[in-house]
């Protein structure tokens, strides 16, 4: 378009020149003029260019904010339907704290509750466990004076070894040889054990809160055949000379029936070898045991 305008202003100047009829100052002016109009239409041309590339360039633009709003519109739809599940979430933690919350206060409530039901149990624990030790503070306090009567009572037969006496465990144990209560072979108590018994019985009898077990024990040496009709065995022999004394207890100084238990070992819970004729003497004996009358089982 350029060069048209050019070529037409070119002829124009060639027509006036011809023609001879244009003054010199005229054919000037209108030179200019044309040369101005090249010029503008020069500078349009620029322009119209410049216009359409811009034109380009915002078609371009155009179509990727389109994309951009196409895009724009997705992510806005993941975010409203998002946004409705997390309202959904919500709701249904709320639902469920609200419940947990419920559950966790009759929780606490029931807590508080066993809390203070413990506390009372303590409480009432440890006053059972006070009046427990007192009491047994007072039962060695008391097994303590029978065992010291006892000990006086029994000194001289102590001193010759005829009697033990012993306190372990809370258990307080007399044990006599044979021969100061019985012959040998016999259930029948010899007057001088019936003596010793005496004094060993009249002690007992104030210990009312125990029971009295009377046990029998023999050394191995079977029973003579002289006996056979008699005991048949060791166990009989040991059971009838615990019995013997039992019934001394009861009959001759009045301790009750329910305190006094029998029992017969024979030779099955010896304290000394049987290889010796001092360990035999020494197993053939009578215990008398103290122990709490709630726990008369042996142990």
């Amino acid at each position: 378009m350029r060069v048209t305008l050019r070529f037409i202003t070119i002829s124009l100047i060639i027509a006036i020149f011809a023609s001879g009829c244009v003054s010199r100052s005229a054919f000037q002016r209108k030179s200019d003029e044309a040369e101005h109009y090249a010029t503008l239409s020069s500078n349009l041309e620029q322009d119209y260019a410049k216009l359409m590339e811009q034109q380009k360039q915002l078609a371009l633009r155009y179509d990727e904010l389109g994309q951009q709003l196409e895009t724009s519109r997705n992510t806005a739809v993941t975010l409203r339907q998002d946004n409705l599940r997390a309202k959904a979430d919500i709701a249904r933690l709320e639902k469920i704290l609200a419940n947990r919350s419920a559950e966790t206060g009759q929780a606490m409530t029931e807590l508080r509750q066993d809390i203070d039901r413990l506390q009372e149990e303590k409480r009432h624990l440890n006053s059972q466990l006070e009046q427990e030790h007192l009491a047994r503070q007072a039962r060695i306090a008391q097994l303590k004076t029978t065992y010291d009567d006892l000990v006086d009572k029994l000194e001289s037969e102590i001193k010759r070894g005829e009697v033990t006496i012993s306190d372990l465990q809370g258990r307080l144990t007399v044990n006599m040889v044979e021969k100061i209560l019985f012959d040998s072979g016999k259930a029948d108590i010899k007057p001088a054990g019936l003596n010793i018994l005496k004094r060993i019985g009249t002690i007992l009898k104030n210990t009312a809160d125990k029971s009295i077990r009377v046990e029998g024990h023999t050394d191995n040496v079977p029973i003579s055949p002289r006996l056979k009709d008699i005991y048949r065995s060791n166990w009989e022999l040991s059971t009838a000379r615990a019995g013997s004394v039992v019934h001394f207890l009861q009959d001759r100084l009045g301790i009750s029936g329910e305190r006094l238990s029998v029992c017969g070992f024979g030779p099955y819970m010896p304290i000394a070898s049987n290889a010796t004729a001092q360990g035999r003497a020494q197993n053939r004996r009578i215990q008398i045991v103290l122990v709490p009358q709630q726990t008369q089982t042996l142990e």
